[in-house]
């Protein structure tokens, strides 16, 4: 499924807590420059208003209709009614804002809204990471290929989405994938996103640095420190991604369990993967005890970092070899090899978003 040479189009937000980003695709590409507006988001009024301005000033630029709105709004939400719930950086929204449904009816065109992690997954699924790897493996030789996608973002949350054989998956509630609230290895009693997030590199950070620092750091700040591109104790900054890349993959390690698929990673902190995928990475592959205190492999899969070039060879060679047909003189093929891989978004997250947005919005048209 691919929407490349579609001519229709969607038009897209971006909305974050501060500034909401319109704009419009059209075969997978953005076709007009992006509006900009406050969020204003205490202020209901002006937070719905401005949503309308901006689609409108998208829509004066379009040299055709559009033929639905299509974009990722922060949660809890009723998706599929399009009406949104009670948010944290948009405080406005309170006791169930009819978004959606108000959309249609100003602009009179189809209206679909979605969690970001899962559109991400799907536009990964569809334009970005699992074709690119599809696309590898056939070059290097293999015969495997892959149809599931778990893809995760990582930055001021921990999201997530899924995507089955080109399929989005949403759940009966529209809650699937919420990897954030999974256990945190490290604090049992706290959920995954407490060390999976900015904050939480910002806490680590600060806890075990010899140093006084401002509380606003930027995980970039933490970053550079880590690199030893400015002076400081650059041991508690990677630690504090390191601890993140461990919290991670034990979540990630539950979750892929029951997906069995190739995973993705974007988000602002997707920047610093040098520093905590190989710590990820290192916990899925880890054994698990039994009660009498021997070891059993954490997964039944082998889980390889696809962005290590060294390791890539090995995810795509595998074990292959030949097995003979009992009572015939022939041989099949046979790997006994069980492998998925774990790497970094191939289009950057908010194009990945925008078109996961654009995709889900043809595709569901096209079944209606």
């Amino acid at each position: 499924m691919n929407y490349a040479h579609d001519n229709r189009i969607v038009m897209t937000l971006d909305a974050g807590g501060t500034n909401f980003v319109f704009s419009a695709i059209q075969g997978n590409e953005e076709i007009v420059e992006p509006i900009r507006l406050p969020s204003n988001a205490d202020n209901l009024e002006r937070c719905l208003n401005n949503i309308i301005t901006g689609f409108e000033e998208v829509k004066r630029k379009l040299k055709k209709e559009p033929v639905a709105i299509s974009f990722a709004f922060p949660g809890p939400a009723d998706y599929a009614h399009g009406i949104i719930g009670d948010l944290g950086n948009l405080p406005a929204f309170r006791g169930g804002i009819a978004l959606g449904p108000m959309l249609e009816e100003k602009f009179r065109v189809p209206v679909f809204i979605n969690n970001d992690g899962d559109l991400f997954a799907y536009g990964e699924a569809i334009a970005g990471f699992l074709p690119d790897i599809n696309q590898r493996l056939q070059e290097a030789g293999s015969q495997k290929l892959y149809k599931n996608l778990l893809g995760i973002t990582l930055g001021t949350g921990f999201g997530a989405g899924i995507v089955s054989n080109h399929k989005l998956f949403l759940g009966d509630n529209g809650a699937g994938a919420e990897i954030w609230l999974m256990r945190n290895k490290l604090y049992p009693q706290c959920f995954a996103e407490e060390g999976a997030s900015i904050r939480a590199i910002r806490r680590v950070y600060l806890q075990h640095s010899k140093y006084q620092h401002n509380e606003e750091l930027t995980p970039k700040d933490i970053y550079d420190i880590a690199n030893g591109t400015k002076e400081d104790d650059a041991q508690a900054a990677i630690r504090a991604f390191t601890e993140m890349g461990e919290i991670v993959g034990d979540a990630l390690a539950n979750a892929i369990t029951l997906i069995d698929g190739l995973i993705v990673i974007g988000g602002g902190l997707a920047g610093a993967a040098s520093l905590f995928l190989p710590a990820l990475v290192n916990e899925m592959n880890k054994p698990i005890q039994r009660l009498d205190g021997s070891e059993v492999p954490r997964l039944e899969v082998k889980v390889f970092n696809l962005e290590n070039e060294e390791e890539f060879k090995l995810f795509a060679t595998g074990e292959a070899t030949q097995v003979p047909i009992p009572g015939t003189h022939k041989f099949v093929p046979y790997d006994p090899m069980k492998r998925i891989g774990v790497g970094l978004s191939r289009l950057g997250t908010s194009k990945a978003i925008a078109l996961g947005a654009y995709t889900f919005a043809l595709y569901t048209l096209d079944r209606l």
